[in-house]
Formats: C-alpha cells, sequence, structure tokens
C-alpha cells in the first residue's frame, strides 16, 4: 500500500515536468503559424526570402522533434502502457502472457494482415479485401472469449496502432518539407540539400527516443502511406481497441503523440478533419473510463490524470485551429455540442492548477483563430474564474 502511494506522488511530481513542454510546444507551434503567413507573404514578393522562409521552417521541424527527445524520459513509453482499467491482469502476469502470444500463429497472422492494410493503397481493389479480412480475424479472436485470444488482439492492435503512428507522422513531416520546398528550382534543390542534413540529425534523435532500432522510421513514400489514409486507420484501430475492451490503451498511445499534434496544426484541412475525428472519439473514450473508474470504485489514478493532462494540452489546440468549414463539417452540430460537454466535464475533473494550465492554453488557441468559434469553453473558464477568487478570499 505504501509503495501505491509512493508511486502516486512520484506520478504527481513528475506531471509539470511533462507539461511544460507540451505547453511550450504549443504556444511555439501558434506563434510559427502566425509569423509564417506573414512571412510567406513577403517570400512571394521577395524570392530570395524563400531561402529564409524553408530554414526557418526545417529548423522549426527540428526543434519539435528535439523536444520530444529532451524530454522522454519523463513520458511513459508507447509499447508498455502504464495502466489499463479494463484489464484485470497484473502487470507482470500481463507481460508473461503477451510474450507467449505474440509467438503464436494467430498473432503473425493478424500481425501481418495489419500490416498490409498499411501498406496497401486505399485505391487497390484488394485493400478492403484485406481490411475486411482484418476486421472477421479480430472479431472472431474477440467472439471466443479466451484470455489468451484475447490478448492477441491487445498486443497485435496496440502494435499496429503505435505503427500507424509512427507512418502518420513521418508522412505529415514528408508532407510539409515538400510543401516549403515547391518554390523555384534553384532555391528547391538548395533547400532540399538543407532538409535532408536536418532530417538526417531529426531522424538520429528519433531513434534514440524510440526502441533504438530504427524500425520505426520505414520509408513513408512507400505506396500505400498517405497521410488522409493512414490517419482514418488510426481512427479504424481505435474502434476496435475500444471494442475489444482495452481502448484506454489507444487513449495513451494518442495522448503521447505530442509531436504529431504540434505537426498537424500545419496540416492541410482535409487532414486535420481527420485528425479532428480521431481526437474527438478518443476524448469520448477517456471520459468513458474516467465514469466507470468512478462507478467501480476504483479510483481515478494520477496516471490516468496524467494521461488526460497530455491528452488535453496536446491536441486542444487543434481542436480549436482545424478547418470545421460549413458545406462539408467534420463533426455535425449534435458531435459538435457532445464533445464541449465531454471536454468540459474532463476539464473539471482535475486539479485546480491543471484546470489553469488548460483553459489557458484553450483560450490562446481559441482567440487566435477567427475562424472557428468551437470549442466553447467559456463556462469552464468562468467557473475556474470564481473558484479562483474564493480561493484567494479563503487565504
Amino acid at each position: 500500500m505504501e509503495m501505491d502511494m509512493d508511486t502516486d506522488t512520484d506520478m504527481m511530481e513528475n506531471v509539470p515536468s511533462v507539461i511544460s513542454p507540451l505547453l511550450l510546444r504549443s504556444l511555439a507551434s501558434s506563434a510559427f503559424i502566425f509569423a509564417d503567413k506573414s512571412f510567406f507573404n513577403l517570400a512571394e514578393k521577395f524570392k530570395p526570402l524563400e531561402i529564409v522562409r524553408y530554414l526557418l521552417i526545417s529548423s522549426f521541424l527540428f526543434f519539435l522533434r528535439l523536444l520530444s527527445f529532451l524530454f522522454a524520459p519523463d513520458l511513459p513509453p508507447k509499447s508498455q502502457p502504464r495502466f489499463s482499467t479494463f484489464s484485470t491482469l497484473k502487470s507482470n502476469d500481463r507481460l508473461a502472457v503477451t510474450s507467449g502470444v505474440e509467438d503464436s500463429g494467430i498473432a503473425r497472422a493478424l500481425s501481418q494482415v495489419l500490416s498490409i492494410v498499411n501498406d496497401i493503397p486505399v485505391g487497390s481493389r484488394k485493400y478492403a479485401i484485406v481490411r475486411s479480412l482484418a476486421e472477421r480475424l479480430i472479431e472472431e479472436n474477440r467472439r471466443e472469449d479466451a484470455h489468451g485470444l484475447r490478448e492477441v488482439n491487445r498486443a497485435v492492435l496496440c502494435s499496429a496502432f503505435s505503427r500507424t503512428l509512427c507512418y502518420l507522422e513521418a508522412a505529415m513531416v514528408e508532407l510539409r518539407r515538400d510543401r516549403v520546398g515547391s518554390g523555384s528550382a534553384p532555391v528547391q534543390y538548395l533547400v532540399k540539400r538543407v532538409l535532408r542534413a536536418v532530417g538526417s540529425v531529426g531522424d538520429g534523435v528519433w531513434g534514440r527516443e524510440g526502441s533504438g532500432n530504427g524500425n520505426g522510421r520505414e520509408d513513408v513514400n512507400r505506396s500505400g502511406n498517405s497521410a488522409e489514409k493512414l490517419a482514418a486507420e488510426l481512427l479504424w484501430l481505435a474502434e476496435k481497441m475500444v471494442a475489444c475492451g482495452f481502448g484506454e490503451e489507444a487513449v495513451e498511445r494518442w495522448a503521447s503523440a505530442s509531436n504529431l499534434a504540434s505537426l498537424s496544426l500545419l496540416a492541410e484541412p482535409r487532414l486535420q478533419g481527420s485528425l479532428v475525428k480521431v481526437s474527438a472519439f478518443l476524448f469520448k473514450q477517456a471520459r468513458e473510463v474516467e465514469l466507470w473508474a468512478e462507478e467501480t470504485g476504483e479510483g481515478y489514478e494520477a496516471s490516468q490524470r496524467q494521461t488526460t493532462m497530455k491528452m488535453l494540452m496536446s491536441w486542444l489546440p487543434l481542436l480549436c485551429r482545424a478547418s470545421n468549414g460549413t458545406d462539408a463539417p467534420v463533426l455535425d452540430i449534435g458531435e459538435r455540442l457532445e464533445l464541449e460537454k465531454v471536454l468540459e466535464e474532463t476539464v473539471e475533473s482535475l486539479e485546480h492548477e491543471e484546470q489553469e494550465q488548460v483553459l489557458s492554453l484553450w483560450l490562446h488557441h481559441f482567440a487566435y483563430c477567427p475562424s472557428s468559434d468551437w470549442p466553447n469553453l467559456h463556462a469552464s473558464y468562468s467557473r475556474w474564474c470564481t473558484d479562483s477568487r474564493r480561493l484567494l478570499i479563503h487565504h
């Protein structure tokens, strides 16, 4: 019992060290976006400024990746989630079971099918066939209601979700490089040389941050790895993980994808819309996990609150800045209202100081985005101000 209390205390002490880089990354991204718009107009008039703009953008992307490396010790490993409310296994038992199921034939088969889903272009007639096969294997494993097959689904789906996250981030970096390298031929030649140099250094940082074997960043120019396709597959995988009873692990991986969240602020509107759908789904899932913990009396652990904070700090800026449109909105009115309610309840479940960090970040992005009035968290902000006044009076 004492060990559990010490662990919770350590996790709470680590919260500021995790949130600070996330807040820094979000603020830096918003400032960079604002500055880049003005600089882009100047570069259109004065071609020599294109070189300076390209160098600044590539340096900024490298800066984001460097932040992830510098603060990596404070983040939970993506391959080994710290918590799992839906599973009744202890961590040692889980590791033992996982090491066994990964060597089974059905695990290898499902892993291969999901890998092929990543690789095949969505326009291929074989894509629907392979994806249907993956769904059938997952569903048949789930229906058997056997512990070993449940662990097969958990291990393989979690691995596929992490791999797709990695592919998506790499694809978005490549898209950004292509966009900044679309100028005149002499400028493009010079800039591509610089980008390759910066990218090689960044890849070394990535390798140290991850598992160290470099397998997570395979060639993103393979035929099937368009960013929008990968984002859609992330939503599909998240839905399958929730259906199998371990959506909380998808929530943790999405919350830890802070670098991807920063890149999403610079993405094309259609890709932003796909990422908004993933975020909306997993925000709702995170809230359901919290309610489930309250109903069962298990309590909301410090590690779960830390994951909630990371998710809010990483993905709330995208919700504020994503292009929602009116002709073809990403979320309909009912879905927006539902997500606003989820966000309000999630924020109110946090400690007072944590609420301040989240609402300060929300206000910053909400105020500086003239094209969107969503999500509207004014009620949460007003309640926090009222609580702050009461705390000051009482002290």
